[in-house]
């Protein structure tokens, strides 16, 4: 390797804004299910409020929040992917700009499990930010719920995102990973970010992440049988003052496993 192939360390005040992902990341390429249309998927919190989704056909919803100060209602689009059979990481955005709100959903038909993620835009020292909040829950009777994983610690995975994005994650515990753009619009940046892991089945894990540079909330499943992950990623956009929502699919490919000697030794 010569001097001028030498990746050097890019400083924050250099890296480019979130949307330099978009043109690399393209389309995703998954298929959308229809299996949802006509249900109705009612999810109760913690708070005593329920969120009820509408699947009206296999790409329209219908929301609704009640149980807190004040009910709200809308309309949106949604796309459902059928990660494994009767596994479904579901898809839609509502409101705009800053008021924008991410919406992942995550049901497992086989258990009753299911989990939810917001993402919102949120101002913090007078720059607009991003948070996740979660819900846990299952709404058809049974106990079973997606509970913290440490299944990726220790894993360095390569992802392909298309022919031109790369990245790699190393899982360094269960709240905190390394991620590194290998080729692509961040080529070059690397960064360790908090992180959360949920068991869904065997090999198949909810992973969130949240950036502590950028502003960006990502959802997905990572699923180590199929080689592949499936999510989105929520952004804002500072130089164009604009939310970037990215949904996406990878190839996956685990490079190794790192196990820590057992020290035997008493001490």
């Amino acid at each position: 390797m010569t001097s001028t192939e030498l990746q050097d360390y890019i400083p924050e005040d250099q890296w480019p804004p979130v949307s330099a992902m978009l043109d690399g990341f393209g389309d995703q390429t998954l298929p959308a299910s229809e299996a949802l249309a006509g249900t109705v998927l009612r999810l109760p919190a913690e708070d005593g409020s329920t969120t009820e989704y509408g699947f009206e056909d296999a790409s329209s919803l219908t929301w609704r929040v009640s149980g807190r100060d004040a009910n709200q209602s809308g309309t949106a689009t949604y796309k459902a992917i059928e990660a494994r059979p009767g596994i479904f990481i579901i898809d839609s955005v509502r409101g705009q700009g800053v008021d924008a709100e991410n919406v992942t959903v995550i049901l497992d038909r086989n258990t009753g499990a299911v989990t939810a993620g917001v993402s919102t835009f949120v101002t913090v020292d007078g720059k607009t930010r991003s948070t996740t909040e979660f819900i846990h829950t299952n709404p058809f009777g049974s106990a079973a719920v997606h509970h913290r994983s440490a299944g990726l610690v220790g894993k360095r995975i390569f992802y392909r995102y298309s022919d031109v994005e790369t990245y790699e994650h190393i899982y360094l515990n269960p709240g905190t990973f390394t991620w590194n753009c290998i080729r692509g619009g961040e080529a070059g940046l690397a960064d360790t970010d908090r992180c959360m892991t949920w068991d869904v089945a065997d090999d198949l894990y909810i992973f969130f992440w949240t950036e502590k540079v950028m502003t960006v909330e990502a959802v997905l499943l990572v699923d180590l049988r199929e080689q592949r992950s499936i999510g989105r990623m929520f952004g804002w956009d500072d130089p164009a003052a604009e939310p970037v929502i990215l949904p996406f699919n990878s190839r996956l490919s685990v490079l190794n496993t790192t196990e820590y000697p057992q020290d035997t030794h008493k001490h």
